[in-house]
């Protein structure tokens, strides 16, 4: 008797919906190069910023539109599954009334989701200022300008981590 042939399993759906994917093949590619314009309003230019939290890095564009959030090709409350960590990226964008109204598009790579999400607010927060300089008075009292030193301590030689110490033996 001739073993079972083992079949190759379908291919899974992809996935991101439709709708992202088309937001994502319109933004604008850019470089390192892009011009940042220093006009107060938006002009249809996005703003760029970078946002970083513990080991977590952000870039962030953000454009003038309907208030679509995308990370890294992904709606945000996709990546960030926790409804907390979807409260933090949007606090710029209540605090300054543009959460309808900008579109945010932002890699995030390195660390984990509450460090991503730490540095997307910050980079989010970043673009708004780069956008409205006079909407740094409300940024700044909330605290979003300000990136959180914290960062993991190195491990010494001679122990066992950062703080923890080979067990001492008396004999």
């Amino acid at each position: 008797m001739d073993p079972p042939q083992l079949q190759p399993e379908p291919t899974p759906p992809p996935a991101q919906p439709e709708a992202v994917a088309e937001i994502v093949r319109q933004t604008p590619k850019l470089s390192a190069r892009t011009k940042r314009s220093s006009s107060a309003e938006g002009n249809g230019q996005p703003r760029l910023a970078t946002g970083r939290r513990r080991e977590a890095v952000a870039r962030v564009r953000l454009l003038p539109g309907t208030g679509q959030i995308i990370v890294n090709r992904k709606a945000y409350d996709k990546y960030f599954v926790r409804e907390g960590l979807c409260l933090t990226v949007r606090q710029p964008l209540v605090v300054t009334h543009q959460l309808g109204k900008m579109d945010v598009f932002a890699n995030v790579e390195g660390g984990g989701l509450v460090g991503q999400a730490g540095a997307l607010r910050l980079g989010i927060a970043r673009a708004i200022l780069a956008l409205d300089p006079s909407s740094r008075q409300v940024l700044r009292g909330a605290g979003f300008l300000t990136r959180d030193p914290r960062a993991k301590e190195r491990k010494k030689y001679g122990q066992k981590g950062a703080r923890k110490r080979f067990q001492w033996t008396k004999r």
